[in-house]
């Protein structure tokens, strides 16, 4: 029997990563998922997974704070030490992630801070440190954006951190290549969920606008992107490195 693969999904408890982390399970991948403050959704995603037939824990992690990750990686290795009796995981799905839209002109330091921390230095320092525990083998799917192929005023900052998340998950498929570890990207575009709730209601016209300008005439939905990590995160991507996968149903082409 093979031993089965085991993918850590930050802000896995809702919206794309509760997708991913279900699919995965569905695919026969056990599940750490992160969440920031709900704890009960992160409970009902891990019992949706164990009715799947995997196992799961769940572990509370603000990743826009790097002081705490080593205290984090301490608990995944107590976890994957009691849960699954092995001292690695085989995929990182860097996920997690925060919404602050403002005209370029109005855009605060606070915010931008706030957007950097979450989207490109705790990507960055939260991939750094769970290294070690990353198997030979495995790969990390980082979550970038189609804002960095077109442009929506008002998301300047959100962009260009993603935009260097881009850049280096390339310097990680080089770095990483001698242990055979992938790094990707998937980018998607405007998904219906409670991460794009606030700006679908502020701007009641724009499922539609954005519906108009896609090839595949509506907006996405969270399954889309869940699967395309799935893929990633399966022997079937063996192939795939430094890739920017963009899900946006053919957005402004």
């Amino acid at each position: 029997m093979s031993i089965p693969k085991i993918a850590l999904i930050t802000g896995g408890s809702r919206g794309l990563g509760q997708n991913m982390a279900l699919q995965l399970a569905a695919a026969g991948t056990d599940i750490i998922l992160t969440y920031h403050s709900r704890t009960a959704e992160a409970a009902a995603v891990v019992a949706e997974i164990e009715a799947l037939g995997r196992k799961a824990v769940a572990l509370p992690l603000d990743t826009g704070k790097v002081a705490s990750f080593e205290a984090f990686a301490q608990a995944v290795t107590e976890k994957l030490q009691q849960t699954w009796g092995r001292d690695t995981l085989d995929y990182l799905v860097n996920n997690a992630g925060i919404d602050s839209a403002a005209p370029f002109a109005a855009t605060t330091e606070e915010n931008f801070d706030r957007l950097l921390n979450v989207h490109f230095k705790g990507v960055f320092f939260l991939t750094q440190t769970l290294l070690p525990l990353l198997a030979d083998g495995g790969g990390v799917v980082n979550l970038s954006t189609g804002l960095t192929r077109f442009t929506t005023p008002g998301y300047a900052a959100y962009a260009s951190m993603k935009g260097a998340v881009e850049i280096f998950t390339k310097y990680l498929a080089k770095e990483l290549g001698s242990r055979g570890i992938r790094a990707n990207i998937v980018a998607p575009g405007i998904v219906k969920t409670d991460f794009t709730a606030a700006a679908r209601t502020a701007h009641p016209q724009l499922e539609a606008y954005m519906s108009g300008n896609t090839a595949l005439g509506r907006i996405g939905e969270p399954g889309d992107i869940g699967g395309v990590v799935t893929f990633l995160c399966s022997d079937a991507a063996r192939w795939v490195n430094a890739q920017r996968i963009e899900a946006s149903g053919g957005y402004s082409l």
